[in-house]
């Protein structure tokens, strides 16, 4: 008895430590500033959407940037920026956490900041892009997909619904749009404990999963993916690599 405890409290502590080295690794290589004061961080477009004066075509795209503080070390923050064809600027939908407070809707539709600006002084990076007929279509069905998202009122950093459970959810209802989210997108796994079963957010495969804290996903774009209390550990077979908590995908970001 006293063996069969000693190795299941091994297990357990491996584990954890498996689950933990992404994300302490990230502090201890800098990609994360665990120390950066939100209200004096900066909000800089990272050059990363075409200048609508110079691209008339629709434009569609994804970013993720780290979390503010210590959050960071785990957790990526999407958002969609939509161009219209012709439109003289982008517009940004997202889910903010702080919108929530008192009742509010954290579901955020707005135009005055740069569709790729740093979030609270972290650099975006870019997920997926649709251009031309394609982002086209997706734009014009953006607005009922926005408008069904099950939690506009209700915000929870950890295990979700949050800002990427917000994207995964409308990567499913435009599936034009096939994209995997980073495995470091907490929340993006979270469904209700009366659904524990969807398609993965890029429509290309299944997943399972209960309440965002345990789970497992197969697809095309996801590859395979494992949930353990909100951290993914997986393969993505598309674009070669391990997905690890922290870091999305080695090599990653």
């Amino acid at each position: 008895m006293r063996r069969i405890v000693a190795h299941t409290v091994l297990v357990i502590l491996g584990s954890l430590a498996l689950l933990l080295a992404g994300p302490l690794l990230a502090v201890a290589i800098g990609k994360v500033a665990v120390d950066r004061d939100w209200r004096g961080s900066t909000h800089r477009s990272a050059g990363l959407a075409p200048a609508p004066d110079e691209v008339r075509e629709a434009v569609v795209q994804v970013y993720a940037a780290r979390t503010v503080g210590w959050r960071g070390a785990f957790a990526v923050h999407s958002w969609l920026a939509a161009k219209p064809e012709g439109a003289a600027g982008y517009t940004r939908y997202e889910v903010i956490g702080w919108y929530a407070r008192r009742g509010g809707s954290a579901v955020s539709v707005s135009d005055y900041r740069a569709p790729d600006a740093e979030w609270f002084g972290a650099a975006p990076m870019l997920v997926r892009e649709l251009r031309g007929s394609e982002a086209a279509a997706v734009i014009a069905a953006l607005p009922a997909a926005v408008q069904s998202y099950p939690w506009p009122n209700t915000y929870s950093a950890w295990p979700g619904p949050n800002s990427n459970t917000f994207v995964a959810h409308l990567a499913r209802e435009l599936p034009a749009l096939k994209v995997a989210l980073p495995a470091h997108a907490v929340g993006k796994d979270y469904l209700p404990w009366s659904q524990p079963f969807a398609r993965t957010p890029s429509g290309t495969g299944y997943q399972a999963s209960l309440g965002g804290l345990f789970g497992v996903a197969a697809g095309v774009e996801e590859g395979l993916e494992v949930n353990v209390l909100g951290l993914v550990i997986g393969l993505d077979f598309v674009r070669p690599s391990v997905k690890v908590p922290g870091f999305g995908a080695l090599p990653g970001a």
